[in-house]
């Protein structure tokens, strides 16, 4: 984490995919809470050419990791949630699964052309929880039961087109794109943008505590108990097609 002009730029950095295991969701976690006091901009960003985030990792869906994995990767939505501060993702490469939970979750979202944004959950025998509760506001029924329900991926362009992308550009232009968003936020009273992004999420937001408790207890009490989430997991893990028995 760097931190400047009370600005946080916490870079998500497990290359070559930067997927999130249990101990680098702590870590975020523990740098937000460092960072959240002391800045008026938050800024996720990706290491490597090739992705975001592609999302959690995999292994921590085993039953006896599941439940710390999931506690800690909704640790830092719950700070999200409570804080003034803004938040901006700067996506490029896949931002899939907790990835695109991470990016949409974030007040602005910027994405390279290249950029690919999906919920492959399903297609492990599971579904993202905290998708489930945000993406029907940001982008309507429809839509996220287009993507939680098949795990498509869609392009930049696309998650644009629908609303979760504030702008696309050509991928050397990212670092450019967010300086200029930047420079544009510092223009406002940093307190009064707090105070309304606050407010806003308040009157919008205000049952996502309750509705993410919810599908918390779903997933651990009902899916991960399920034969066909765990066969997708192990299927994942040993390179196989999953055996589904409906079950």
């Amino acid at each position: 984490m760097r931190l400047e002009d009370r600005t946080a730029w916490i870079t998500l950095d497990r290359p070559p995919l930067n997927i999130l295991d249990t101990a680098m969701m702590q870590a975020l976690d523990a740098a937000l809470k460092r960072a959240i006091p002391k800045c008026d901009f938050v800024i996720f960003q990706g290491a490597g050419p090739k992705a975001f985030s592609a999302g959690a990792e995999i292994a921590d869906h085993a039953p006896k990791r599941v439940r710390k994995m999931l506690s800690s990767f909704h640790a830092v939505f719950r700070r999200l949630a409570a804080a003034d501060s803004l938040t901006i993702a700067a996506v490029h490469g896949y931002c899939l699964g907790g990835g695109m939970e991470l990016a949409s979750f974030c007040d602005f979202v910027l994405a390279t052309e290249s950029a690919e944004f999906g919920q492959p959950e399903i297609k492990l025998g599971c579904f993202p929880p905290v998708a489930m509760v945000t993406l029907p506001q940001l982008i309507g029924m429809r839509a996220a039961a287009r993507l939680i329900l098949t795990g498509e991926q869609i392009s930049a362009a696309e998650a644009c087109r629908l609303g979760l992308v504030r702008r696309v550009v050509p991928d050397a232009d990212l670092p450019a794109a967010v300086g200029s968003l930047l420079e544009e936020l510092r223009k406002l009273s940093p307190s009064v943008l707090c105070l309304t992004r606050k407010t806003l999420w308040h009157l919008h937001s205000s049952h996502f505590a309750k509705q993410l408790k919810e599908a918390e207890r779903v997933y651990l009490s009902v899916l991960m108990k399920s034969h066909d989430a765990r066969e997708g997991t192990l299927a994942f893990l040993e390179n196989r097609i999953p055996n589904w028995k409906g079950k």
